[in-house]
C-alpha cells in the first residue's frame, strides 16, 4: 500500500521543521511497516490545527489530490493525532476520505481508522476534546501569565515598538533557565531621532488641529514616516509618506503615557487568522509608568476629546453638537461630520469614498440635518421638551449613550450595544 504523510509544525522561529517532521515521519513509518510504505508527503509549517485542512496550504493540496485517480497514493497516514487534526476536524473529513476510497492511519488507532467501529468512534471524541481542551488550557495559562506581566510588572511582552521609541537592555531574564542561555529583557525607551515628533503631534493635537493637517504638515516638513524608520519591520508597506491613519494610530496609542498597554488588539479563539480591537476595559495597564512618557496622562486623555474646529469664510468655528455621537444602522460606522448647505449635518457612505464609489446596487448613503434631529431629540427623548439641545447631548454623553440611525428611524441605545434595537429607545425621523 502507497501512504502520503501528513505532517505539521506550528511555528517556525521556536521550533525546528526538519526534527518536528522527522519524528512525526518516523512514528507514521513504524505505524506502517509490513503494510505499505511512504511515498508522498504534505508538511505545514507555521499552521495553527485550529485552522481547518481548507486554509492549511498542504493540507489543502491534499485534499485536491483525493479527485486525482492518479494521485500516486492509496490511503493517509499521521504521526500524532493532534499534529493533524483538533476538535471535530477528523469526524468531519473521514466521511470526504471515505467517498474516494482512501483510508487513514494513525498511531492512536494502531492502524487504519474505522468510521463504523464504536469504539473508533469514541476514540475520535475524545482524542477532539483533549486536543481542544489542550489548546484552550495553554492559551488560557498563556493570555493569564501575559496579563500579569504586563499590569504588574510593566513588562514589553514584544512586538515592534511604537514610533517615538526604541528597544533597549532592561537586564537578564527573570527566567533562570533563559537567563542562562544568554536571553535578556527589554524595555521601551524614548528615541532621539522619532521621539520629538510625537510630542509635536501631541502639542499640535491639543491645540486643536486636525489629524489630517497634522500628517500633511508632517509630510511637507520631510519627517520619515514609521514605515521608513523601521524598513525591516516593514518591508510590506511604501514607506513615503504619513497617512491620517497613522496619525490617529499614534494619537489614541495610549504607550505614550509611559504604561505598558497589553490586549488591545486579540484573536479569535476559533479562528487564529481573526484579529479585532477590544473594548478599553479588557486593556492590560501597568500599575505604574514603565518607560519614559512621551505625552502626561492628563494631555492624553484631552487629546482623545478633541474634534479640530473647521474655519468658516467669516472666520467662525464650525460646531456640529452631535459628533461622535452617531453610528449608522446599515453599516455601524460612525456619521461623519457634513457642513452643507450653511448648517451641520453628518452622513454615512458605508465605507464608500471618492477613490471607491458606490455600485448602483450599494445601500444609499445616509443623510441627516443636525436641527432636525436635535427637535426629534427634543420631542421623544426629552420628555416633554422642556430640555434644550446642549443638556440633551450632554445627557447622552454623560451617559455614554449614541444614536443608531436608519433612514427613517432612529434607536438610542448603549455605546458597546450590538443589538440596539430591544434594549434601546426608538423614536421616528
Amino acid at each position: 500500500m502507497r501512504f502520503a504523510l501528513y505532517a505539521r509544525t506550528s511555528t517556525a522561529e521556536f521550533q525546528d521543521p526538519v526534527s518536528s517532521c522527522g519524528w512525526q515521519r518516523e512514528a507514521a513509518q513504524i505505524l506502517v511497516a509490513g503494510q505499505g510504505v511512504i511515498v508522498a508527503e504534505f508538511v505545514d509549517i507555521g499552521y495553527s490545527r485550529r485552522l481547518p485542512w481548507s486554509e492549511r496550504p498542504q493540507s489543502a493540496e491534499l485534499l485536491a489530490a483525493l479527485t486525482d485517480s492518479d494521485r500516486g497514493w492509496d490511503a493517509i497516514v499521521v504521526g500524532e493525532y493532534e499534529r493533524a487534526f483538533s476538535g471535530d476536524q477528523l469526524t468531519q473529513l473521514l466521511p470526504l476520505f471515505q467517498s474516494y476510497g482512501v483510508q487513514l492511519w494513525m498511531p492512536e488507532a494502531g492502524g487504519p481508522v474505522d468510521p463504523e467501529s464504536p469504539m473508533h468512534q469514541a476514540l475520535m471524541l475524545l482524542l477532539g476534546g483533549q486536543s481542544q481542551r489542550e489548546v484552550l488550557r495553554a492559551r488560557h495559562r498563556v493570555l493569564a501569565a501575559m496579563r500579569n506581566q504586563a499590569a504588574d510588572q510593566g513588562r514589553f511582552l514584544g512586538g515592534r515598538p511604537p514610533y517615538g521609541y526604541r528597544l533597549v537592555d532592561a537586564g537578564p531574564h527573570p527566567n533562570r533557565a533563559h537567563a542562562r542561555w544568554g536571553r535578556r529583557l527589554h524595555r521601551l525607551d524614548a528615541d532621539p531621532a522619532t521621539a520629538p515628533h510625537v510630542r509635536w503631534m501631541f502639542a499640535q493635537r491639543l491645540v486643536g488641529v486636525s489629524v489630517a493637517r497634522i500628517a500633511r504638515m508632517l509630510n511637507e516638513r520631510g519627517v520619515p514616516c514609521p514605515s521608513d524608520v523601521d524598513r525591516e519591520r516593514n518591508p510590506h508597506r511604501s514607506g513615503h509618506v504619513w497617512t491620517l491613519r497613522t496619525v490617529a494610530a499614534i494619537l489614541g496609542n495610549p504607550r505614550y503615557t509611559g504604561r505598558q498597554v497589553w490586549n488591545r488588539r486579540s484573536g479569535s479563539v476559533s479562528d487564529a487568522t481573526q484579529r479585532g480591537w477590544n473594548a478599553p476595559q479588557e486593556w492590560a495597564i501597568s500599575t505604574k509608568p514603565s518607560h519614559p512618557a512621551l505625552v502626561s496622562d492628563d494631555d492624553f486623555v484631552a487629546a482623545q476629546a478633541i474634534r479640530a474646529a473647521r474655519p468658516t469664510q467669516d472666520g467662525s468655528p464650525r460646531v456640529y453638537l452631535l459628533a461622535g455621537l452617531l453610528k449608522c444602522g446599515f453599516c455601524g460606522h460612525r456619521l461623519d461630520s457634513h457642513w452643507v448647505n450653511g448648517r451641520p449635518g453628518y452622513r454615512c457612505r458605508h465605507g464608500y469614498t471618492s477613490a471607491r464609489p458606490r455600485t448602483a446596487s450599494g445601500p444609499k448613503f445616509l443623510y441627516i440635518r443636525e436641527d432636525r434631529l436635535l427637535a426629534e431629540l427634543s420631542a421623544h427623548v426629552g420628555g416633554r421638551g422642556q430640555e434644550g439641545p446642549a443638556e440633551i447631548v450632554s445627557a447622552l454623553r454623560a451617559n455614554g449613550l449614541v444614536i443608531v440611525c436608519h433612514a427613517a428611524t432612529r434607536v438610542v441605545t448603549e455605546l458597546n450595544a450590538e443589538e440596539p434595537a430591544p434594549q434601546g429607545r426608538l423614536f421616528m425621523g
